[in-house]
């Protein structure tokens, strides 16, 4: 029986204070998720930088078990005048991923700003610093300001979807989406997801989209991949199987009306990654990170890794979000430790699960 890979994230060379030797030591991890990180929205990735990236991996003795992620133009976002030229150019790329034998992609459809802290090293009791997140704060922000305000707290690094040079165009990219509602975004959504299925299915390419995170609005923006009607009806108004999700159960947890088991078992056959993690709350809006263990957050992980295999999920899985432990300086949420605790736990939950059902 095939079952769940488990991979760990990789920024890359460049990047990444974890390297590909030491992901190759953590028990059962196998694979990675990558991607170019020096590429910038709406870029064509030529063949040869994928093959370039792949032989790197390989070398490790890992493979690449998806790209997490080629990012999505704001142009399509928005439905610019310009989109169509945007979707071309992620056609091609997508169509030199899948002659390169890879055929996972995670992306998002968040405007503006990736994933959302207002803190980046939270001091928990035991000495550990965690990302968090706090409404009040955020209310109390100038969007425009955000990423000076936390700049300065980041290691040297930068958070995923939040590089500097796309913070230079705050404003410009928030007066694109002064007229964009929900439904203008789905519209939207729809359109892209239509015009690159074709390429998906000649290639065997799984789309999997990753929720918006926190899952309601952040700064007036609209946010629509943020609960289980929302991704069933995205499901429904492109109804091919390559058209799927990233089941982040730390984005989609962050509305605690959201029951994650249930979500899962909804989507069966659409689920083609898994970020699992978990999040401890001090209220409804403000949350921080957690270890992956059950009781250190709010989450139940066992049910949570019950229902991916119960409906089946044989498909990428990596932990997220680690907590920053034992004197470890990395980029915030991606160090070594925490995220390989997070591996081993969550292989030993899917042992346990596994061997139950038998």
């Amino acid at each position: 029986m095939k079952t769940m890979e488990m991979t760990l994230r990789w920024y890359g060379p460049q990047f990444d204070t974890v390297t590909l030797q030491k992901i190759r030591q953590i028990p059962g991890v196998k694979g990675v998720i990558t991607t170019l990180y020096d590429s910038a929205p709406g870029e064509v990735w030529s063949r040869e930088r994928i093959r370039e990236m792949k032989a790197e991996v390989e070398a490790s003795g890992l493979y690449i078990a998806g790209i997490e992620s080629v990012n999505v133009h704001e142009e399509i976002k928005t439905g610019g005048a310009n989109r169509d030229s945007y979707i071309d150019n992620y056609i091609a790329t997508l169509k030199h991923l899948g002659q390169e034998d890879i055929h996972l992609v995670c992306y998002n459809f968040m405007p503006v700003f990736d994933w959302t802290r207002t803190e980046l090293a939270r001091k928990r009791p035991d000495g550990s610093t965690v990302l968090a997140y706090n409404q009040e704060a955020v209310d109390a922000l100038n969007p425009e300001k955000i990423f000076e305000s936390i700049a300065g707290d980041t290691n040297g690094t930068i958070m995923p979807g939040w590089e500097p040079e796309r913070m230079e165009h705050v404003k410009e990219l928030f007066d694109m989406y002064k007229d964009i509602d929900d439904e203008k975004l789905f519209k939207n959504l729809k359109y892209f997801l239509e015009r690159i299925m074709p390429v998906c299915d000649k290639y065997n390419i799984n789309m999997a989209i990753h929720p918006d995170d926190p899952a309601w609005s952040v700064f007036g923006l609209p946010r629509i991949i943020i609960n289980k009607k929302n991704i069933l009806r995205m499901m429904q108004m492109v109804d091919n199987p390559h058209n799927g999700v990233t089941f982040c159960s730390g984005s989609y947890g962050t509305n605690l009306e959201n029951d994650l088991p249930d979500m899962i078992r909804s989507l069966k056959g659409r689920i083609h990654f898994a970020h699992v993690r978990n999040l401890r709350f001090n209220s409804p809006t403000d949350f921080e990170e957690a270890a992956h263990l059950s009781s250190d957050g709010t989450f139940d992980m066992y049910e949570i890794m019950k229902a991916l295999y119960e409906i089946g999920f044989e498909g990428p899985i990596r932990p997220d979000h680690g907590r920053m432990i034992w004197g470890e300086v990395a980029m915030p949420g991606y160090g070594l430790y925490d995220r390989a605790l997070g591996a081993t736990y969550l292989n030993g939950l899917w042992e346990a699960i596994e061997k139950g059902a038998r």
